[in-house]
């Protein structure tokens, strides 16, 4: 089986649990996901089975949405509810919206990130969080992600807490932390913050409405429907300029062959190259705009 699975991921479970439950269901070791998500982050995770497993790499390069929820007035190791609260401050008064939109387009565009303690970044040949849990500390890279926009939906002061609740939707480039960034989005309104729910609504093109549940793959299999909700490869590219090949083009692609720009007829930088109506190869412009070059093999038959 090859084809892409947008599977819904549910809390509580790591992203190499739905790994290793569909290696299972599928019968196959040949399976892959496009971007981790935390234990307590639920929604889309591409899953990549088969021939497949080769547009990981893009669907890791395209964008991805979140929206969650910030609570301002406590912080924690982790930068969200799972970890200990090292610092509280009453928020006395509500924060406008205004006040907070302003904050966030400041955190809009290439943001510099330190990625949290709890993180699966390695440093020195181990993860972060490995570092965390043993109770050291090691030098962070900083890192520049890309934050495309950082959008207020509605905002809650409570009196009695004195704290803030900011509900918010973040698209976003590959790498980027959000519990980083609501942290900073915290900080910049003068208190400390948490990360108190995140739900990623898009990624790899899927959206929330695409997926499927792990008993929904299961259902289907037993149902032999699971062709028909399976998404093919081709679907990764469906943004990208097509170029159709003619019969001898196609031979030479199978060889690897350059092609020149006038030859495709096309100024793209990035084509996929389509022949029998199925994408076979991605090709990338050169430095000097004279040939395409293959980027990626998908098909040779």
């Amino acid at each position: 089986m090859d084809g892409i699975i947008p599977l819904y991921k549910e809390r509580g479970m790591t992203s190499f649990d739905c790994i290793r439950r569909l290696r299972n269901l599928l019968k196959t070791k040949k399976i892959g996901h496009s971007g981790t998500l935390d234990p307590s982050v639920d929604g889309v995770l591409p899953i990549c089975v088969g021939a497949a497993t080769k547009v990981v790499p893009y669907l890791m390069a395209s964008g991805k949405v979140y929206q969650g929820e910030l609570l301002i007035g406590k912080a924690t190791e982790t930068e969200d509810l799972d970890g200990a609260v090292i610092e509280t401050a009453k928020v006395s008064h509500a924060i406008t919206n205004t006040t907070i939109q302003d904050a966030m387009n400041k955190l809009t565009g290439q943001v510099r990130q330190q990625p949290p303690m709890y993180s699966a970044v390695k440093v020195h040949g181990k993860r972060l969080y490995e570092y965390a849990r043993a109770g050291e500390t090691v030098e962070r890279p900083v890192r520049t992600v890309q934050v495309d926009s950082f959008q207020l939906l509605r905002t809650k002061f409570d009196e009695k807490t004195q704290s803030q609740r900011v509900t918010f939707r973040v698209a976003c480039g590959k790498g980027t932390y959000i519990r980083t960034l609501v942290v900073a989005l915290a900080r910049q309104l003068g208190f400390p913050g948490t990360m108190s729910s995140l739900t990623r609504i898009k990624s790899g093109g899927f959206t929330l409405e695409d997926t499927l549940s792990l008993d929904d793959v299961q259902n289907a299999l037993a149902s032999q429907s699971l062709s028909k909700l399976i998404f093919p490869l081709d679907a990764v590219f469906s943004d990208y300029p097509h170029v159709v090949l003619t019969t001898d083009q196609w031979h030479y692609m199978q060889h690897g062959s350059w092609f020149k720009s006038s030859e495709l007829d096309t100024n793209a930088e990035t084509v996929a190259l389509v022949y029998n109506n199925q994408v076979k190869a991605i090709y990338h412009i050169d430095a000097d705009g004279q040939n395409y070059k293959p980027q990626t093999m998908l098909r040779l038959n």
